[in-house]
C-alpha cells in the first residue's frame, strides 16, 4: 500500500482551531473527510486528550488512513460512510454529542494520484470519478446518458464553464459515434471544442469540466447541504465545526449555514437581547481565511481554500432536534 505523501492544506491553522475544543479527556473529533488521515494524525499528535472518528466514503482511503493511524490505538476509529451520515455514525459510537467536526472538502490527493480512479485529466484512465468506487454511476455514465441540457447545467453550475453549452453539444455528437470510456477521449474533445485563446488562460482546459463531473457523480453539494446542519446539531457546548472549501458553491453553503446559527435575530434598535434569542454559535474565524503565498507555492491546492469555523456557546433548545 502506498505511503501518504501530501501535506494537508492549512494544517497548523486547522489544528489550532480544533485544539481548544479537544482539551478535556476523551474529547472526540469527527474528521468527516478522512482522506489519507493527515489532519487526524496532526490532531492526535498535538492533542493527547483527543480521540478521532474518521469518516470516508472511499474504502481505499479509509484503509490507508487506518494503517497510518494504527499507532494511536483506540484513539482512532475509522468508519466507511458518507459524511452526511454523521449523526448516525456518532450515535453508533454510543455518543450523544462530539466536541469538534472537520470537513476538508473536494477530491483527496490519493484519489488524484491513483490513475485508475479517473479523477485526473493529466493521464488517460477510465472515466470513473466515484469517491466510493463500489456504488453509483461513473463519469462515463453521465457523459453517455445525460441530455445536452443536463450536461450544460452540470458544466455551468459545478464547473463555472463559460463554454458549457458548446461542450455539451460536442459531447452528445461524439457519443453518438463512440461512447466515452477514458479521460483521454474527453480531454481530446475539450481541446477541440474550447477556443484557442481561452485554452491559453485559466489553467488546463479540462480542469473545469473534470471538476463539474466529479461533483455531479458524487452529488457533492447535496451531501454537503445535508451534512452541515447535521454536524452543527451533534456539537456540544464549547465544540467547534471547522470547514475547508475549495469551490465558491461549497463556500457559499458553509457561509450560509454558519450565518444561520450565529445571527442575532432581534431588531437592531432593541436595547437588550431577550432571553432565548441569543445565537447558539459564535464565529471563530473572521470571514473566510485563506492560505498565504508561501503555502500556495508549496501546495498549489491551497490557492482556492476558504477556511471557516464556528463554536457552540449555548446548548440546543430543549425539545429541538440535535
Amino acid at each position: 500500500m502506498a505511503s501518504p505523501s501530501h501535506a494537508p492544506v492549512l494544517l497548523d491553522r486547522v489544528v489550532a482551531l480544533l485544539a481548544p475544543a479537544l482539551e478535556a479527556p476523551g474529547s472526540v473529533l469527527v474528521d468527516c473527510t478522512l482522506g489519507l488521515g493527515g489532519h487526524s494524525e496532526a490532531v492526535l499528535q498535538a492533542v493527547p486528550t483527543a480521540r478521532v472518528i474518521g469518516i470516508d466514503r472511499d474504502p481505499d482511503a479509509l484503509a490507508m488512513a487506518s494503517e497510518r493511524l494504527a499507532a494511536f490505538g483506540d484513539r482512532f476509529i475509522g468508519v466507511h460512510a458518507v459524511y452526511d451520515e454523521i449523526a448516525e455514525v456518532v450515535a453508533e459510537q454510543g455518543l450523544d454529542h462530539v466536541d469538534a467536526v472537520l470537513f476538508d472538502l473536494g477530491v483527496s490527493s490519493m484519489q488524484l494520484d491513483v490513475r485508475e480512479r479517473g479523477f485526473a485529466y493529466s493521464e488517460d484512465a477510465p472515466l470513473d470519478m466515484r469517491m466510493d468506487p463500489t456504488t453509483g454511476r461513473t463519469a462515463a455514465d453521465v457523459l453517455n446518458t445525460a441530455t445536452a441540457k443536463e450536461l450544460t447545467s452540470i458544466l455551468r453550475t459545478f464547473g463555472e464553464e463559460k463554454f458549457a453549452s458548446r461542450i455539451a453539444a460536442a459531447i452528445v455528437r461524439r457519443r453518438e459515434e463512440t461512447p466515452f470510456t477514458t479521460s483521454a477521449d474527453l480531454v481530446e474533445l475539450l481541446y477541440a471544442t474550447i477556443p484557442a485563446p481561452a485554452r491559453r488562460t485559466g489553467g488546463h482546459p479540462a480542469k473545469r469540466t473534470f471538476q463539474a463531473l466529479r461533483m455531479e457523480v458524487n452529488d457533492e453539494l447535496s451531501v454537503l447541504r445535508r451534512a452541515l446542519p447535521a454536524a452543527l446539531a451533534v456539537i456540544g457546548v464549547g465544540g467547534r465545526v471547522v470547514v475547508e472549501s475549495y469551490h465558491s458553491l461549497e463556500d457559499r453553503l458553509v457561509k450560509r449555514a454558519f450565518a444561520d446559527v450565529t445571527r442575532l435575530d432581534v431588531p437592531p434598535d432593541l436595547p437588550f437581547v431577550p432571553e432565548g434569542s441569543e445565537p447558539a454559535f459564535r464565529n471563530v474565524t473572521r470571514g473566510a481565511e485563506q492560505a498565504d503565498q508561501h503555502e500556495i507555492e508549496q501546495n498549489p491546492r491551497a490557492a482556492s481554500v476558504r477556511l471557516r469555523a464556528v463554536e457552540r456557546v449555548l446548548p440546543p433548545v430543549a425539545g429541538a432536534s440535535r
